[in-house]
């Protein structure tokens, strides 16, 4: 948690903020992206105690904070901009927090549970076309300087094109994650692990790959490379991917996550499953995974009106 927003809570307070972020870390096993999410929401949140109760928030304050506390703080947010969706993960992370809270026997709050969770928008993937993905895996290097670097990107988009990964999965990987009798070991979010299976080709990158790489080959080393020889930095892989969007004039929906929004349209295109995509992803709840099910519908009505006579 940063200093200052610690700064701004009374002693008992801030020594149970870092406990908390303990049982996250440790207990947990949250993400880096979740615990991120959660300290910028709970510094949010104690900046608006600190200007509403005039004085550094303490444990007793917060079972003071009402329902109309609650919804100044989440209309707060909304007037700054947040959108619904973030607005909801902030509420979520509030809500972790004063639940765990309470589990510990340190404070109860009544009020949160009767805070309305914002409507989220409903979103559906956003996929690109199967010549489009292909072009886009095949050229990924081209705009590189050094051919490793190159080779690197197109076995970067390849993996997660052809195994459906989250661009945070394929970066996480070391040498000794590489594939074994086809298929892929895979750690993603909650720490849950499936088997993905890898094609001949993905494989064949892969090794293209690590013959040009100048890094000596250890099995604790990163798979993927950044310049200085350290593991590749997320923003590194997405901003290659917006070059690449320019140069071929894509829209901005295309981004390394929309690799694996295409490969499970396109699995369901050619007959697979849901049961079976899901696995493949690693979604909790097959409700996430039937929102490709729309896309496939939205595909066909526009088939539909730019093909009938009459549309």
């Amino acid at each position: 948690m940063k200093q200052h927003i610690l700064a701004l809570c009374a002693s008992d307070l801030s020594s149970q903020i870092l406990k908390w972020e303990e049982y996250l870390r440790v207990e947990k096993n949250a993400s880096k992206h979740t615990m991120r999410a959660y300290q910028g929401d709970l510094s949010h949140f104690i900046e608006f105690l600190f200007n509403h109760f005039g004085k550094n928030p303490c444990i007793n304050d917060l079972s003071e904070v009402t329902i109309k506390d609650f919804r100044s703080w989440m209309s707060k947010k909304a007037i700054d901009g947040t959108s619904n969706s973030s607005r909801a993960r902030s509420l979520s992370g509030i809500k972790n927090f004063l639940r765990w809270m309470d589990k510990q026997g340190i404070v109860h709050n009544a009020a949160i549970a009767a805070v309305r969770t914002p409507k989220k928008p409903h979103k559906i993937p956003r996929p690109i076309h199967e010549s489009q993905a292909i072009d886009l895996v095949n050229n990924a290097g081209m705009l590189e300087k050094q051919d490793w670097m190159g080779l690197r990107n197109i076995a970067l988009f390849m993996l997660l094109y052809g195994c459906g990964l989250r661009i945070d999965e394929a970066l996480a990987l070391n040498l000794s994650d590489l594939p074994r009798d086809g298929f892929l070991r895979v750690v993603g979010k909650g720490s849950k692990e499936r088997q993905v299976p890898v094609l001949e080709e993905v494989e064949k990158m892969l090794a293209v790959y690590l013959d040009s790489c100048p890094a000596p080959i250890e099995p604790d080393r990163p798979l993927f490379l950044g310049t200085r020889g350290g593991r590749l930095h997320q923003g590194v892989a997405q901003k290659a991917m917006r070059d690449l969007r320019v140069s071929f004039g894509l829209p901005e929906n295309v981004t390394p996550h929309a690799l694996r929004h295409s490969f499970a349209t396109h699995l369901l295109q050619n007959g697979a499953n849901l049961r079976e995509i899901q696995e493949l992803l690693g979604h909790a709840s097959l409700s996430t995974t039937q929102r490709y099910t729309e896309v496939n519908a939205e595909e066909l009505m526009r088939i539909y009106n730019a093909a009938h006579p009459r549309a």
